[in-house]
């Protein structure tokens, strides 16, 4: 399909896109363009002005600053996949970029685009929850940084203020010996997420798990922490019957839903044993 006229301008900053987005009337910020663009094909949006951020150089960028990587928000999935330095310290996050979509979508579509847009099948919104990633946003008004566990509201739906811009992602990195994986059943057509698991974890000396986080997306509608897995997990050895005790729980906080092609039922199954298979690996079992 043909998508709708629209006006387009070539952003020269960050300044100069946020006066652009609040200066036209349904304006929309344009990136790698993967999430807006099939939208826009089959009429579902319409915005009367695209603003290209693609030029701005301020946005890219892979810095180190003790725990914290802080990455730019046009840095794509392509690049998230390769990059020595987030594949060292956040191989999760390199994990999942290198399954979204195929080698085209990864090829321009971008980590800010990807949050912004809050799919609540995307992979890396379990990523985010993971490393308690920190959104940094600019408005005309000032700048603001939001957690991601405070930024994922519903299907589609986030905290990010109107006529806002995601400009960097900060991710916490793992202290040493700390394993972090990502594990999807991918939907044959789209490629997105019918459930994806984030996890990492750690074990102290006495070979119990001393820290274990898990993420799950696509089998709700949003995104969210699989806290009684946590819970469950943390303090014990990660023997096999452990991981599926613990695993047991990996639909309970979530409000999980069903289509035509995974219905609730075999969505709460592919959660148990996505996030089985996940700890299974962290935990090398």
């Amino acid at each position: 399909m043909i998508p709708a006229a629209f006006a387009y301008e070539r952003a020269a900053s960050v300044q100069d896109a946020l006066r652009q987005l609040a200066g036209t009337e349904d304006a929309k910020l344009l990136a790698g363009g993967h999430s807006l663009l099939p939208l826009m094909k089959m009429r579902l949006a319409n915005p009367a002005k695209l603003v290209d951020l693609s030029g701005l150089a301020e946005l890219h960028g892979i810095q180190r600053d003790g725990d914290t990587l802080t990455i730019g928000a046009l840095t794509t999935h392509a690049r998230l996949a390769s990059d020595r330095l987030i594949r060292e310290t956040l191989p999760a996050l390199a994990e999942a970029a290198g399954q979204i979509g195929d080698l085209q979508v990864r090829n321009r579509g971008t980590l800010g685009g990807n949050l912004a847009h809050a799919d609540p099948a995307s992979d890396l919104s379990a990523i985010a929850l993971l490393y308690d990633a920190m959104l940094h946003v600019t408005t005309l008004s000032g700048e603001d940084t939001i957690a991601a566990s405070d930024y994922f509201l519903g299907p589609l739906l986030t905290a990010l203020p109107e006529n806002g811009l995601i400009t960097q992602v900060s991710f916490t990195i793992p202290p040493s010996g700390t394993v972090s994986v990502y594990e999807k059943y991918p939907h044959p057509a789209s490629g997105y997420a019918v459930v994806g698991v984030a996890a990492l974890g750690a074990v102290d000396d006495s070979g119990a798990v001393s820290s274990v986080r898990v993420a799950v997306t696509g089998a709700a509608d949003v995104v969210y922490r699989a806290t009684s897995v946590e819970a469950a997990l943390l303090g014990q050895r990660p023997t096999e019957d452990a991981i599926r005790a613990a695993a047991s729980h990996a639909a309970d906080e979530g409000d999980i839903s069903g289509d035509l092609f995974a219905s609730e039922e075999y969505r709460r199954h592919l959660c148990q044993v996505y996030v089985a298979r996940a700890l299974r690996r962290v935990f090398h079992k």
